[in-house]
């Protein structure tokens, strides 16, 4: 019975893998979403191994309400469903600044902040070198800052990037 057992279940976890494709070495490419209130992310991905890759996303805003950045760093698993669609999931985490316009008598609330992110996803994988993707990145505030949301976010976003 344990041969058995033992065996089917390396059956099962070795042909889990005989579908997946390998994933680019490079993609580079924007985020486009909510990513609270700072809009597009120029985002890069690069492969760490044949099922893995860091996902690395800066975005910023310049506008008369507040001037922002937020840098994210994930770190993800990639599985093929069918043909050229994968699925992915992910966590990770970031850090920002946030700096409002001066209001009189108002509160301060500016500042640096650190947060975590978890991240799932659904993408295509074109036959030409375009990735296009959309996914929910869940953001909860660890340090600092805890204007936006009430340090929790959900973020969710498409993805355009070019393979290479």
């Amino acid at each position: 019975m344990k041969i058995t057992t033992f065996f089917s279940i390396t059956f099962l976890f070795a042909t889990s893998f005989l579908g997946a494709q390998s994933i680019a070495d490079h993609a580079l490419g924007l985020r486009l979403g909510d990513s609270d209130g700072l809009g597009a992310e120029i985002s890069y991905q690069k492969s760490i191994g044949r099922y893995n890759r860091a996902e690395f996303n800066l975005g910023w805003r310049d506008s008369r309400e507040f001037d922002a950045f937020k840098l994210t760093g994930l770190y993800q698993w990639v599985h093929n469903l069918d043909g050229g669609f994968n699925w992915y999931y992910g966590f990770g985490g970031g850090i920002g600044n946030v700096d409002f316009e001066a209001v009189p008598n108002g509160d301060d609330d500016d500042g640096f902040f650190v947060f975590g992110a978890g991240n799932i996803g659904l993408e295509y994988d074109f036959d030409i070198p375009l990735l296009i993707s959309l996914d929910f990145r869940p953001e909860l505030g660890l340090i600092g800052y805890d204007g936006f949301d009430d340090n929790f976010d959900f973020d969710i976003a498409l993805g355009i990037r070019y393979q290479f």
